[in-house]
């Protein structure tokens, strides 16, 4: 195999990285090009992207490849779902768009279903309920008459923006266009029924592209103010969860996964939608995965909890690295505090360090006061609340789910992942950390014809990545938590 470059944008809901992927001899290796905040702008009553200063960003990164003379045979660009820019006849983006934590969408999908049934809704688009979801965002817009949505020529989705500003073309990449809850993953286009409600059209989105085809090549200005070529822009999945599932390097298709950062993404591949009674009633989702497949999961709160929690510590002076923190835990009392960490209350609180105590109260277990006991609660709630899911996914799966693949950056904390083996009852493999951005370059790699499939992909990135292997234990223990869980599990507070 000759040695190609990728260059991959990874952008996440706290910060974002550029990437430089190298292939060669049958495996891959990976180097950070830069790193940079991707702040929520909070003004006005809003909170917003600054879609322009991650553009900046993306030109920094491939500024410094031009200098380093590094020749890159191709871009990709993934992001988190949902949000999307609002463009106008001239070409202009309208404003800023809005984050998917403003909470102008509060109490929004209960609104949209006095329009069409929530049964309806998701018979069309088999997608979890979440407020921020973009078609409740787009009710929301739409009833408080939002200038920018009257005036929209077009509807891009984050990356699908930021590929606009790089190539001039408009795009709909379809794994980012799948988390809109606007989306038909049966005949994989936009409900016109569901757009109506909100005074939409579905000539308003660009046309559909597809993880691996070719958006466009680098406009003569970005050329110019990078020092590069006219370097091919690739359509990876967008969706940054799309982009992690097709790096977890399973040996077969009957596999859960993990994906474990700010939010927790379990679920299956399948090569169907799975849309019927049991899982709306669990409100699971079905998104657009790689090569025709659909990712079958459930969002679940993640580190966020530990990250606002920290925020709160760094605050009053005590900045605890995750070693302390873990070891912190490791101290602490075993199953003293549980919490439900999808409870509403820890979506945006004003403090997580009181909400966490707060739902211990409510609940009559004892309040967790010190830094470890409040780490413990986590990292023992969170595997709790992840057997749950699990339980969920054997019971809908169409094969035996034999072992859990845990990616992202959750892979690397060890005792988060024995918790959760623990927990679930089955092997659990840990790794890779990185993986959205390599399945970013993977895919790019196979737009390149460096490899010709997921299966091809998967062995190469096993090939190129050491894991970490969990076995069960302490059964006796986790069963009786469990029972505890259930016991003490609200989602009303």
């Amino acid at each position: 195999m000759e040695t190609h470059h990728f260059f991959a944008v990874d952008l996440g809901a706290t910060s974002g990285r550029t990437i430089l992927g190298t292939l060669s001899d049958g495996k891959m290796e990976m180097k950070e090009v830069t790193r940079f905040a991707n702040p929520i702008i909070e003004t006005g009553g809003h909170c917003y992207w600054d879609i322009y200063a991650l553009y900046l960003e993306i030109i920094k990164g491939l500024k410094k490849i031009a200098q380093e003379s590094i020749a890159i045979e191709s871009i990709g660009i993934d992001t988190w779902g949902v949000d999307f820019v609002m463009v106008g006849k001239d070409g202009a983006f309208l404003r800023n768009p809005y984050c998917y934590r403003d909470p102008h969408t509060v109490g929004a999908p209960e609104e949209y279903f006095t329009h069409i049934p929530r049964e309806r809704v998701y018979e069309l688009t088999g997608i979890q309920f979440m407020n921020f979801n973009s078609l409740f965002q787009l009710s929301t817009l739409h009833r408080n008459h939002c200038s920018a949505l009257e005036a929209a020529d077009k509807i891009l989705f984050v990356p699908d923006a930021l590929s606009y500003m790089l190539t001039g073309e408009m795009v709909t990449e379809y794994t980012i266009a799948s988390t809109s809850q606007i989306l038909n993953p049966r005949t994989k286009e936009f409900e016109q029924e569901l757009l109506d409600v909100v005074g939409v059209k579905k000539s308003q989105f660009a046309r559909f592209v597809y993880p691996g085809e070719r958006v466009g090549v680098l406009t003569p200005e970005v050329q110019r103010l990078t020092g590069l070529g006219a370097v091919p822009v690739i359509a990876v999945a967008g969706h940054d969860t799309a982009s992690a599932v097709a790096a977890v390097p399973a040996r077969n298709e009957r596999f859960a996964y993990l994906s474990s950062g700010t939010w927790s993404l379990m679920g299956i591949e399948v090569k169907e939608a799975i849309i019927n009674k049991d899982s709306f009633e669990k409100n699971f989702t079905n998104e657009g995965g790689i090569e025709g497949t659909t990712r079958f999961l459930k969002n679940i709160c993640g580190m966020w909890l530990l990250e606002q929690c920290r925020r709160e510590w760094a605050a009053a002076g005590n900045d605890y690295s995750y070693l302390e923190l873990i070891a912190a835990a490791e101290a602490a009392p075993a199953f003293r505090s549980i919490i439900n960490p999808d409870s509403p209350c820890f979506a945006n609180p004003a403090s997580m360090i009181e909400a966490i105590r707060a739902y211990c109260r409510l609940t009559g277990q004892e309040e967790p006061q010190t830094y470890g006991e409040i780490t413990r609660c986590i990292f023992e709630s969170l595997p709790l609340r992840y057997r749950q899911v699990f339980g969920y996914l054997q019971e809908m799966a169409p094969f035996p789910i034999e072992c859990l693949h845990v990616i992202g950056g959750g892979s690397r904390n060890n005792l988060l992942n024995q918790n959760t083996c623990n927990a679930v009852g089955v092997p659990v493999w840990a790794g890779p950390s990185e993986c959205t951005a390599i399945g970013n370059i993977m895919l790019q790699a196979k737009a390149a014809g460096d490899v010709s499939d997921i299966t091809a992909m998967r062995a190469l990135i096993a090939a190129s990545t050491d894991l970490a292997a969990f076995t069960p234990c302490d059964k006796e223990a986790w069963d009786a938590a469990y029972d505890r869980y259930l016991s003490v599990y609200r989602e009303d507070i």
